[in-house]
């Protein structure tokens, strides 16, 4: 795919992000309304079948007729990772410019945003089958935690953007350690002072940290009022009680968001929103089209 047109102008791409919580979803659905968007979901667990209360998963009736891309594609048995989400993401992209839309990536990993707005070019190693296996037996033996302390030892910087929790991560960075003998953070940063190949414009939004750990605590509540129990049954294996279970998950959204923070400040070219400055939802969607007019991604008359 090429990120300009048969006339060489860069194709247009908006990105709606922030952390968990902060409230991307009814917001991306007035947006992509407004401009005739179509919207690719940018998070790395709605991929998968299944697991739709925990990761606060889009329902059709809150689509509300737009369009969504990469949702419920994969089963929860299946890898994926930033190269396969590259990859879908831009196949879903051609197929929005090829019908003369708008593609809106809406979610919280930025990784896979960073992925496609930079075009980032991953270094392929061959897999050491030995080596990653002993990995998985360390993480599965004596947990994830174990793994992401010895990252953070050899590089630190990518330890702070990668969550424990998030083992295949942590694997693939000790992996490129081990095989190139350089840090994966390196890689990426040097990645990350590429130059867009589109036109974009790239949002996030924001709250106070209180009002967003609010929201955070009362999500979880709602979650667990619509049926999280019997979805993560399987995952607690009796380690603990389930009011433990609830708000060991509190706190570690609470975590995830503060880490969401840290790596979009951290990157270049981004717009903040700072939700509480605005009346309300409409007076946010206005400012973005406005935005966008001015960036030349909208046409003024729109």
């Amino acid at each position: 795919m090429t990120a300009k047109d048969n006339t060489g102008t860069k194709r247009p791409l908006i990105i709606l992000t922030g952390p968990t919580a902060v409230g991307k979803t009814a917001l991306s659905i007035g947006l992509a309304k407004a401009i005739q968007g179509e919207i690719i979901s940018a998070d790395s667990m709605q991929v998968y079948r299944g697991m739709d209360i925990g990761t606060a998963k889009i329902t059709k009736e809150q689509m509300d007729g737009v369009p969504h891309h990469l949702i419920d594609i994969m089963d929860p048995s299946d890898s994926f990772h930033v190269m396969a989400f590259q990859q879908k993401c831009k196949e879903a992209m051609e197929d929005i410019y090829a019908r003369h839309k708008i593609p809106i990536l809406v979610g919280g990993t930025g990784f896979y945003i960073q992925s496609v707005l930079y075009d980032i070019s991953f270094t392929e190693t061959d897999t050491d089958i030995e080596y990653r296996q002993k990995l998985q037996k360390i993480a599965e033996e004596q947990g994830g935690y174990v793994l992401h302390a010895r990252l953070a030892k050899i590089d630190p910087e990518a330890a702070d953007e990668i969550h424990p929790n998030n083992v295949k991560r942590v694997i693939r960075a000790l992996e490129f350690n081990h095989q190139t003998g350089e840090k994966i953070s390196i890689h990426n940063e040097q990645e990350r002072q590429k130059k867009s190949p589109y036109q974009f414009r790239y949002y996030v939004l924001s709250l106070p940290r209180e009002i967003l750990y609010d929201r955070i605590n009362r999500r979880v509540d709602v979650m667990r009022r619509d049926g999280l129990v019997d979805e993560v049954k399987g995952l607690l294996q009796g380690s603990c009680s389930f009011e433990e279970a609830f708000e060991r998950i509190k706190r570690e959204t609470r975590h995830f968001a503060k880490r969401q923070f840290t790596w979009f400040r951290r990157e270049r070219d981004v717009t903040w929103i700072d939700k509480e400055t605005y009346e309300n939802e409409d007076a946010i969607l206005q400012y973005m089209i406005e935005d966008l007019k001015n960036a030349h991604i909208l046409p003024a008359d729109q």
